[in-house]
């Protein structure tokens, strides 16, 4: 276990928080989270810091989340971590990632015997951590569940995480709105993992979509598993099975990395390609618009940042800025916006490595 880690107090840069259409700063979201002062004062969107920054109660938060094996996951951690240094008043403890199930309720439960504030939890499992989601509840630590939900609402005072359906919601309508003029359209769609419920909802999300732009049918499908070498080679799959289709969803801009390599050795530039997540090496491709990226679907890692912001607001029993409510939500669904050359420079600072 790491030691905790004390943040020096700074003032706060601006950072955005993706809900919506667009990128809003999560100051904006959370202002009364942590305020002192009046709310009726507020500056201006584009000067406000990431949340108020003047000193509160301390509160200690315990974060864990999952090993850092993929863009994404990466991104999550920086995004707590970043968010954590900009605050004088939060210590926090964090966790070695981990996808081993009994090694993550370990480390948790450390942090439950440590009598951390607050915990962030986002589960390599939500169903097999839900009994130590309870046990801190149980023990007075409010839990705030990123993304990957527990089986139930007693395991967290507060969810917040991507919309899964909605991102396939997202590709498929944009992807129609495209080809609603072209007759007898084709499309195809590279997924992730087939065994993860999340890739089912994406799925169902995009059909969904389709339903609504009888010109267009798929008729293609293959499940990749979130990796450049499995998006390369069953994006090389689809292509020798599909001599022709207009337009390509691709559930992740990490397997997309792949999947690109395979569409540039097979020569074709024949149809649109719209990814997901939200990785700065798509929003540069797509600013370049020089291949067959067009867009993205957002499934935002700044919802780690907005955690931290949460976890600081209970931890100070404060609410959220711009609600009539005294408490915080008990969910938030971040919004899957598509990005594409007419806003990608406005997101460009949120992209992923």
């Amino acid at each position: 276990m790491p030691e905790p880690m004390r943040f020096p107090s700074r003032f706060a840069s601006r950072r955005g928080l993706l809900l919506g259409t667009a990128a809003v700063s999560a100051g904006a979201l959370l202002t009364g989270c942590t305020s002192n002062g009046p709310k009726d004062e507020e500056p201006a969107a584009d000067t406000r810091p990431a949340a108020d920054d003047k000193p509160g109660k301390q509160v200690t938060i315990g974060f864990a989340g999952p090993q850092a094996d993929h863009g994404w996951l990466n991104a999550i951690n920086d995004n707590a971590k970043n968010r954590a240094e900009k605050y004088s008043d939060v210590t926090l403890e964090i966790t070695e990632g981990s996808n081993d199930t009994a090694q993550q309720i370990g480390q948790i439960e450390t942090l439950i015997n440590k009598k951390v504030d607050v915990l962030v939890v986002l589960p390599a499992d939500g169903k097999a951590l839900t009994q130590v989601g309870l046990q801190a509840m149980r023990a007075g630590i409010p839990v705030v569940n990123l993304d990957r939900i527990f089986n139930t609402p007693q395991a967290y005072r507060c969810w917040i995480g991507g919309d899964n359906y909605g991102m396939g919601l997202s590709a498929g309508h944009y992807i129609g709105e495209k080809l609603k003029g072209k007759s007898d359209a084709r499309v195809i769609e590279l997924a992730g993992l087939d065994n993860l419920e999340l890739t089912k909802q994406r799925t169902q999300g995009f059909d969904d979509a389709l339903k609504n732009y009888p010109n267009i049918k798929k008729v293609a499908r293959q499940a990749a598993d979130f990796t450049v070498e499995s998006g390369q080679a069953k994006m090389a799959q689809l292509l020798q099975a599909q001599s022709k289709f207009d337009a390509l969803w691709n559930h992740d801009d990490d397997q997309g990395v792949g999947a690109l390599r395979a569409i540039e050795q097979a020569g074709r530039d024949d149809f649109m390609m719209v990814g997901g997540a939200g990785a700065l090496s798509a929003f540069q491709a797509i600013k370049q618009d020089n291949g067959v990226l067009k867009a993205t679907v957002l499934y935002p890692p700044t919802m780690a940042a907005s955690a931290i912001d949460l976890a600081r607001a209970l931890g100070q029993s404060k609410g959220v800025g711009g609600l009539a409510e005294y408490e915080i939500p008990a969910s938030i669904t971040l919004y899957s916006a598509v990005v594409d050359k007419e806003n990608v420079d406005q997101y460009m600072s949120t992209g992923f490595r």
